[in-house]
């Protein structure tokens, strides 16, 4: 079930504080209990967020669905998206947070690596892994648990970094994931869909043909279609149009705006056009979606 808080929630790390360090970990456990009157509301990030569920099963709510919980199922919660937690209180794990500037390096290695594990549009937000693989994840995070205990190392937050940056490599050999296909910075069309779903983020409320994105990636609509249907399973019509839809569901659910004033904010100029596309990919109207989650 959807709750709707209709205000929703917005979280920042140390956003006022840009000298502390931009990594936090913590005892899921621990952190739910003390988080009990927000976790359980749904909420959005400036940050990244990583949730580990070593024991319990249960569920967990990410844009309008609910994805089944078990042990060892490790949840990737990206910037914007709403989510929240059911209310099993006895949850073992652990929990990271960490903004992009954390990881610094160059863009192409980071923004492949937080797009291809925070996938935060076209895939499940989780991956499962085996009994077998726990132990070497396992002994990553010990080692983020000590190193962070130890700000006084030579090149401490380097360190942080690089393991923090084993632990997701790791994760994306040892894990599995439904409706993902793995990226690689060595072929030159998973470059270019990487800057077609950056360039579908930036420009969703006001772009919304296949032709427009195709020029801004300087190929033909043709070639970035075959490059998404190989690599998403997906035409890139429907990655825009996926887009825009989450946008549209999150905005009826957690703001105050109408349908008109929401289908002008995405780029309708005819408020009736909105209401009909809307339907057409949901097969609700934007008024028959609001009030089911309501």
């Amino acid at each position: 079930m959807i709750k709707n808080s209709r205000i929703i929630s917005h979280y920042h790390l140390h956003k006022d504080q840009p000298e502390k360090l931009q990594f936090e970990i913590y005892s899921l456990n621990d952190y739910l209990a003390k988080n009990v009157g927000h976790t359980h509301q749904p909420h959005v990030h400036s940050f990244y967020q990583m949730i580990w569920f070593m024991k319990g099963i249960g569920q967990h709510f990410v844009d309008f669905n609910a994805f089944e919980v078990s042990p060892n199922s490790i949840f990737f919660i990206a910037k914007n998206q709403i989510h929240f937690f059911d209310d099993n209180a006895n949850y073992e794990g652990l929990i990271i947070h960490f903004n992009e500037s954390f990881l610094g390096g160059s863009e192409n290695d980071v923004d492949l690596l937080l797009k291809n594990i925070f996938n935060d549009f076209e895939s499940d937000p989780f991956f499962n892994i085996s009994k077998s693989d726990v132990g070497n994840l396992e002994n990553l995070i010990a080692q983020l648990q000590q190193e962070i205990k130890t700000p006084e190392n030579f090149a401490h937050k380097d360190y942080l970094k690089h393991l923090l940056k084993l632990f997701f490599i790791s994760i994306e050999r040892l894990g599995k994931r439904n409706n993902s296909k793995q990226l690689s910075i060595k072929s030159n069309s998973h470059i270019v869909f990487l800057k077609f779903r950056q360039l579908i983020e930036s420009n969703f409320k006001h772009k919304h043909t296949v032709a427009e994105y195709a020029s801004l990636l300087s190929i033909s609509s043709k070639t970035l279609a075959n490059y998404t249907k190989d690599i998403a399973f997906k035409s890139p019509l429907n990655l825009i149009n996926d887009r825009v839809i989450l946008e549209a569901k999150r905005l009826l659910c957690h703001s105050s705006l109408n349908v008109n004033e929401i289908g002008f904010q995405l780029g309708f100029a005819d408020a009736s056009y909105f209401v009909k596309f809307f339907k057409k990919q949901v097969n609700k109207s934007p008024t028959d979606f609001r009030k089911i989650v309501s």
